[in-house]
């Protein structure tokens, strides 16, 4: 993992790939996480479920992140929460970046 020493962009700290999902840990801890994504246009990840609540911030582009069955179309500066327990899937309309932050309880 590494370490970020003074002011960094947040979209400076992933790079999109042609057709991938590109993750980047930048805390790690037994009560949460933080991790960035960077996603193509077209590519997701697929429904699932987490035991505890997780927030977006969405940094770049824009996704349509499914809820608990409900559509919800985010963009850059935006940010949703995404219950615990309950089924989540998201897809990239556009190349976008998030910061995913998961807290454990």
């Amino acid at each position: 993992m590494s370490t970020i020493n003074q002011t960094n962009s947040i979209n400076d700290l992933t790079e999109y790939q042609d057709r991938s999902v590109v993750s980047k840990t930048l805390i790690k801890k037994d009560k949460g996480t933080v991790t960035l994504f960077a996603f193509t246009e077209g590519e997701g990840l697929s429904e699932h479920t987490a035991p505890f609540d997780a927030l977006v911030h969405v940094t770049d582009g824009t996704a349509k992140i499914t809820i608990s069955g409900t559509d919800h179309v985010v963009s850059a500066g935006e940010i949703i929460i995404m219950p615990a327990d309950e089924p989540h899937a998201l897809k990239a309309v556009t190349p976008f970046k998030m910061m995913l932050v998961m807290i454990r309880e």
